[in-house]
């Protein structure tokens, strides 16, 4: 297929406040990359390296040996959440990802809360990741943790300018090394067991003095939020709809193939380094780099410490790839006041990159290094299952009305998959800390207020979601190839 610079973009949204006309000169992204670009990209995004050494070890204080356990019920609910992904990004294939889908599907305020749910992610996640580069360049060179974070926002921000094409396959060379670290450290693992593999379904934490406590079924509830974040990814691919070649087939087989490639990367090394660990007090204490030193010698530490810092930098370039799509979609959909929406919905010619917003992503970002993030993991784990429970309500209003009969991959055990989910996922965030789910929510509150005082009395020329058209094709039934 080729490249469609010219696509055309209107409304597809199934409330009638929502169908406002989009002038045909729309800003529009180029169709550039396939299957194998789209997976790199989306595999980097999920980052399974960077999120397997700087997420993981937090999850090791609070489950001990729990950890693989919980990543794996993860793992199986994203399964029904990249069904409904794979399913929804056919049917809406646009750069906003969730917020279109669930706004085409559900109406513009359903969308609109979405779009701030994944703000949450998009301003917090990369600060977070890039925070962890300093401790694993420590084996060559001592530096600031939070001047590092920033310079490798600052650098994530430059690569985001370029073409999307380059950066697929720059970050796929990053990927590679991230993927090599993880085996590495899989391999040493796997060589020095000192407990038995029951522990990981019979699991237990340290609780002082040599001693140690079973982890209950409670703290696994409460810790699926933050392993949904260390798998959460895979959803890239949906924000690449528009400049991804033949969607309707590429994006559902990038989304299945990312989860399942890193699910496994980040599950694997969990599962060694659970059963590696010296004592259940090391485990906790979350030091993987100083387990592989234990485990080999200096040069295979360094090493992989190395392999990790270009993995956390190979993440924070493709996050801000995927966050400038949304920031920018949003802009095009007219969400903001009119001078702010022309700038960040401008695409520059020479890389066909939206420079504008892939500034408004990655400068603050890099402002954000110095900020105090201590909770900011289970808050973007709550805004994280926020975003699935509504992805997945929009899958079970998906096969209705003008959507029924359009091209779109079309998931099995429809629709039952989509239900557990959000009965699933309800019962996880009932689970989560009462400060977090008031962060979150206080956000909602103020993103409903904008709604109300400055956009739902514009709905004629704002927030009006759009997708390409040559996308919105009908068939007499549904598209699994």
């Amino acid at each position: 297929m080729t490249d469609m610079p010219t696509t055309p973009v209107v409304t597809a949204t199934a409330a009638p406040e929502a169908r406002s006309a989009k002038p045909a000169d729309s800003p529009k992204l180029t169709r550039s990359i396939g299957v194998v670009g789209g997976t790199l990209l989306t595999l980097s995004c999920l980052t399974p390296a960077s999120s397997l050494f700087v997420i993981v070890p937090d999850s090791f204080a609070t489950l001990g040996t729990g950890t693989a356990l919980t990543i794996a019920i993860a793992a199986v609910l994203c399964v029904g959440v990249a069904f409904t992904y794979s399913e929804l990004g056919t049917l809406v294939p646009s750069s906003g990802g969730e917020y279109a889908m669930v706004g085409t599907l559900m109406g513009r305020l359903a969308g609109w809360l979405v779009f701030v749910l994944s703000l949450i992610v998009v301003m917090i996640v990369p600060p977070i990741i890039a925070l962890g580069t300093a401790d694993y360049l420590a084996p060559i060179v001592h530096l600031d943790k939070q001047m590092t974070a920033a310079a490798v926002m600052l650098l994530a921000t430059a690569m985001g300018l370029l073409d999307l094409r380059a950066n697929a396959w720059i970050t796929g060379i990053f990927l590679v090394l991230e993927v090599v670290a993880a085996a590495v450290v899989a391999f040493l693992g796997f060589s020095h067991t000192h407990r038995s593999a029951a522990t990981l379904v019979h699991p237990v934490m340290d609780a002082g003095h040599g001693t140690s406590t079973a982890v209950t079924g409670a703290l696994i509830v409460t810790g699926l939020a933050t392993a949904l974040f260390i798998l959460q990814g895979f959803s890239t691919a949906v924000y690449l709809a528009e400049e991804m070649e033949n969607p309707r087939r590429n994006v559902s087989r990038t989304v299945l193939w990312t989860l399942g490639i890193g699910a496994a990367v980040v599950l694997v090394p969990v599962v060694a380094i659970t059963l590696g660990a010296p004592d259940l007090k090391t485990l906790g204490a979350g030091d993987v780099a100083g387990m592989v030193q234990g485990w080999s010698n200096s040069a295979i530490g360094t090493f992989v410490s190395l392999c990790i810092a270009l993995a956390i930098i190979n993440a924070a370039i493709v996050m801000v790839i995927q966050n400038s799509r949304v920031v920018f979609s949003s802009a095009r959909d007219a969400a903001w006041p009119t001078p702010v929406n022309r700038i960040f919905s401008h695409v520059g010619k020479r890389f066909g990159s939206p420079w504008a917003a892939t500034l408004a992503v990655g400068v603050p970002g890099a402002a954000l290094c110095f900020a105090t993030l201590d909770t900011l993991n289970e808050v973007t784990g709550v805004a994280v299952a926020g975003m699935y429970v509504f992805v997945a309500l929009g899958a079970l209003v998906s096969r209705r009305g003008e959507h029924k009969n359009r091209l779109a991959w079309r998931m099995p055990l429809w629709p039952v998959v989509p239900a557990l989910i959000v009965l699933v996922l309800a019962w996880v965030l009932a689970q989560q800390s009462a400060k977090s789910l008031l962060i979150t929510g206080g956000l909602i509150v103020v993103a409903t207020a904008y709604w109300a005082l400055y956009l739902r009395p514009r709905q004629d020329s704002h927030w009006v979601i759009s997708v390409p058209e040559d996308e919105l094709a009908t068939a007499t039934g549904p598209d699994r190839t």
